[in-house]
């Protein structure tokens, strides 16, 4: 279950790169209509619109999603033999959310990606990896209460640095929804000023780095849990390189591979935050697969 929840979470993290990868390619549009690559052919075929290249890069792209269900059924499975109720509802998640995500993909070409669509999409995928690591760090805990091993306003400041990290992916899909790197020419964009949306962008990280800081300055003066520190400690180095990356980029005029790389850093940065949150508690160690094991012996 833990190993299949894990390929779950890179999955998910990875299909947000390629999906990046089409859009910084301009290849949006590569297979102009759904769920056919093109009107006559769910394989890429030459078309007027599009270079074979763009087809190809859109396609893989397409392909990439059968690997993400593939997982999806694998995750559900392995959670079905386990027996344990409180992990199958996450485990559903994931292939519930990879047929909306595929539905989804039809509105988006529906729409030449619109940005709104687009930004759904992204979103979605940040939902279905915060669900896998869940199932991931769930799996070899018990299903007892929560209990925390730091001091509760620790734990409230883990909280609302989660909050604040939403509102940074937000931010993050506002910026490159109003800026370059539409995925074709043909596609709109947010009507919003770009200086403005990315000054406020980086005004939400400068918060989250400061909370960030708190957390870890205060899990060093608590003494805290060797692993809860190097969880923070870890989530903090990686928000500094991704906010490396995010000022390269915005004074070289985003190009299109510092953006991948960025899309990248905003997965790991989520994860990084999530497993943060999860070393600031713990649950008892009876479970309900512990308890059928038991009795399976008896």
């Amino acid at each position: 279950m833990r190993a299949w929840a894990l390929a779950a979470v890179v999955v998910n993290a990875g299909i947000t790169v390629t999906g990046a990868a089409v859009r910084l390619t301009g290849s949006g549009l590569g297979c102009p209509t759904w769920p056919r690559c093109t009107a006559d052919s769910f394989v890429p075929v030459p078309h007027p619109d599009h270079s074979p290249l763009n087809t190809a890069i859109e396609f893989g792209n397409r392909m990439f999603s059968l690997l993400v269900l593939a997982v999806a059924i694998a995750v559900f499975l392995a959670a079905w033999r386990l027996k344990r109720r409180s992990l199958i509802p996450l485990a559903l998640v994931q292939p519930l959310g990879v047929i909306f995500q595929a539905l989804w993909g039809g509105v988006v070409v529906r729409t030449a990606l619109n940005p709104v669509t687009v930004s759904v999409h992204f979103l979605v995928s940040i939902g279905m990896i915060a669900a896998a690591y869940m199932l991931f760090a769930r799996s070899t805990e018990g299903d007892g209460p929560v209990v925390p091993v730091v001091h509760p306003w620790i734990v409230t400041l883990g909280r609302v640095l989660t909050g604040a990290m939403l509102v940074l992916l937000v931010a993050g899909v506002v910026t490159t929804g109003t800026g370059p790197h539409s995925g074709d020419e043909r596609a709109s964009r947010f009507d919003f000023d770009i200086e403005v949306v990315a000054r406020i962008h980086a005004d939400v990280v400068w918060v989250v780095v400061g909370l960030t800081f708190a957390l870890l300055f205060a899990l060093y003066l608590t003494k805290a849990p060797e692993r809860a520190r190097k969880a923070a400690l870890i989530l903090f180095a990686v928000e500094i390189g991704q906010g490396i990356i995010g000022y390269v980029q915005y004074f070289l005029a985003v190009p299109a591979l510092l953006v991948g790389f960025h899309v990248l850093g905003a997965a790991l940065v989520w994860i990084a935050t999530l497993h943060v949150v999860h070393t600031l508690r713990e649950r008892s160690e009876i479970t309900e697969f512990a308890n059928h094991k038991a009795v399976t012996r008896v």
